[in-house]
C-alpha cells in the first residue's frame, strides 16, 4: 500500500481526453497525492470532481513553475517521447499512456534517461492490471506453447470518437496504438523473442492523410515457434461482426474472451471487459471423445475502465514510495513497440521485416 504518512506526491496532468481524464479522476480519489495542476492546449469542461482544479496550456511551463513529483502524460503519441524526457530531467517521474514513443530509437531514449537519472518510468499497459486479463494471460501459460495468437479490437467509429480516430493517425496508425496491449499479451504469455513481422493495410477514407491508413493486420512470428496475428480498424465503415476476438491457442488446448450479444465497439469500457474466459482441453479418449468440458470462467465482477485508471496510477505511486525495480516492464514496453513498428513498416514496405 502507498505510504501515506509521508508528504503528498504532487502530480501534473497533461492531455485533457478520455485516457487523461480518468487519470486525474483517479489521481484525484487516490491517497497519498495531490494533483497540482492539469494542462490541456484547450480548455475543456471537467467533471465535477475536477472542477477546481486549474487548466495550464504549457507543459513545461507547469513544470518549471510547480515541480511536481509525477508526471502523468496523455497528449498524442508524437509528443510523449519529448515531454517524459523533460518530465524527467527536470525531478518529475513519469507515467506516460501508450504507445511509449512513434519510433523505437525514441522509446530507447526515454528508457535510457529513466535508468539514467534513476527516475521511474511506468507505460500505460492497462491490461497489465486488469485480474481478468492476468488470469488469461496464467491460463494460456499452463496449457504450454508453442502458440497461436488470434487478436484484433476494430472500432466503427463515428462522431466525436471518429474525430480523435483521425486526429490520432496524424501520427500514428491503428495497428501501433491499440497493437501493443496485444503484443505485450502475446510476449507475456510466450516469453520468447519476436524474429519477423508481415504486415498489410489500407486507406479506406478520404478524411486521413494519403500516407496513412485506418485498417492494418500483421502476423508475428517468434523464435519458439509461436505465431501471432492482430488486427485493428478504425473509422465508420468498420464491420460491427467479429470486431472483438481473443484468442490463445497451443497443443494442449486454448483460452478464450467471450464478449455478449450487443456490445458495441466504439465503447471504451468493451476494450477491456472480458465477461467471460473459456478454457478448452484438448486430452481425449480412445474413442476420440473430449476427456474434459470446457469450462466457463465468470468475471462479471470485473473492473470498469475507470477503476482499472486507478489500479494504474496506484502501480505508480507505489512503484515511487516502495522503489520498485521497473527494469523489466520499462524493456517489455520497447519490446512490444518495436514488433507494432514493424509491423507498420511492413505494410508500407509490403515486405516482411526481420527483428
Amino acid at each position: 500500500m502507498t505510504d501515506t504518512s509521508t508528504t503528498p506526491i504532487r502530480v501534473i496532468v497533461a492531455g485533457l481526453g478520455n485516457m487523461g481524464l480518468s487519470h486525474a479522476k483517479a489521481l484525484e480519489d487516490l491517497p497519498g497525492c495531490e494533483i497540482v495542476a492539469l494542462v490541456n492546449r484547450s480548455k475543456v469542461k471537467l467533471p465535477e470532481s475536477l472542477a477546481h482544479h486549474t487548466i495550464l496550456p504549457d507543459f513545461k511551463a507547469a513544470i518549471a513553475e510547480l515541480k511536481p513529483d509525477l508526471c502523468v502524460i496523455a497528449t498524442y503519441s508524437d509528443s510523449h517521447a519529448d515531454f517524459a524526457i523533460h518530465a524527467m530531467e527536470n525531478g518529475a517521474h513519469v507515467f506516460v499512456e501508450k504507445p511509449l514513443a512513434t519510433t523505437a530509437e525514441d522509446a530507447r531514449r526515454v528508457v535510457e534517461c529513466a535508468t539514467r537519472l534513476n527516475r521511474k518510468l511506468v507505460v500505460g499497459y492497462i491490461l497489465r492490471h486488469h485480474p481478468s486479463w492476468i488470469k488469461l494471460i496464467e491460463e494460456a501459460r499452463n496449457l504450454g506453447g508453442p502458440f497461436v495468437f488470434r487478436m484484433n479490437l476494430n472500432q466503427q467509429s463515428s462522431g466525436q470518437t471518429w474525430s480523435t480516430h483521425k486526429q490520432l493517425m496524424n501520427t500514428t496508425p491503428p495497428i501501433v496504438d491499440c497493437g501493443v496491449h496485444y503484443v505485450d499479451v502475446m510476449c507475456q504469455i510466450t516469453d520468447a523473442r519476436a524474429v519477423e513481422v508481415r504486415g498489410m493495410g489500407l486507406r479506406m477514407s478520404n478524411e486521413i492523410a494519403e500516407d496513412m491508413y485506418n485498417y492494418g493486420h500483421f502476423q508475428v512470428l517468434f523464435d519458439d515457434g509461436s505465431v501471432g496475428w492482430y488486427e485493428a480498424g478504425w473509422g465508420p465503415m468498420m464491420s460491427e461482426t467479429a470486431f472483438f476476438v481473443k484468442d490463445v491457442i497451443s497443443p494442449a488446448g486454448c483460452v478464450s474472451i467471450v464478449v455478449p450479444e450487443g456490445i458495441k465497439s466504439d465503447d471504451i469500457d468493451t476494450h477491456t471487459k472480458t465477461s467471460l474466459i473459456r478454457i478448452h482441453k484438448s486430452t481425449m479418449d480412445a474413442n476420440g471423445a473430449f476427456t474434459k468440458e470446457d469450462q466457463n470462467l465468470s468475471m462479471e465482477d470485473e473492473p470498469g475502465h475507470d477503476e482499472l485508471c486507478y489500479r494504474e496510477q496506484q502501480f505508480v505511486l507505489n512503484a515511487i514510495t516502495q522503489d520498485v525495480d521497473l527494469e523489466r516492464h520499462m524493456r517489455d514496453a520497447v519490446a512490444s513497440l518495436e514488433i507494432c513498428l514493424a509491423a507498420d513498416h511492413s505494410v508500407r514496405s509490403g515486405q516482411p521485416v526481420k527483428l
